[in-house]
């Protein structure tokens, strides 16, 4: 298939299916698809590439990856990097 067209049946990643599906074309940029439309929820969104978007778990990671080579260039340690100060449990203020 050289060219796609508007209507046309594609397999994309959907959003809320979770799953990859059946879509059509919704919009063209260029002769490439832009926005598809799940043939089984009926939910519009851009087109993916057949590529499920990254878990929060693997953005979190990345995000500290991305946090310590800052880091690592600046010379110091992000907050967001660092251990939380331990509280002492056998202390209380209302002892």
């Amino acid at each position: 298939m050289d060219e796609q067209r508007l209507g046309d049946v594609i397999d994309d990643h959907c959003v809320k299916c979770r799953r990859i599906t059946n879509h059509s074309i919704v919009s063209l940029v260029n002769g490439q698809a832009a926005k598809v439309r799940c043939r089984t929820c009926y939910h519009d969104h851009d087109y993916r590439h057949e590529q499920a978007p990254p878990s929060k778990k693997e953005l979190k990671k990345a995000e500290a990856l991305a946090a310590a080579a800052l880091a690592s260039e600046d010379g110091d340690q992000p907050s967001a990097i660092s251990e939380p100060a331990k509280k002492d449990k056998a202390k209380s203020e209302y002892a």
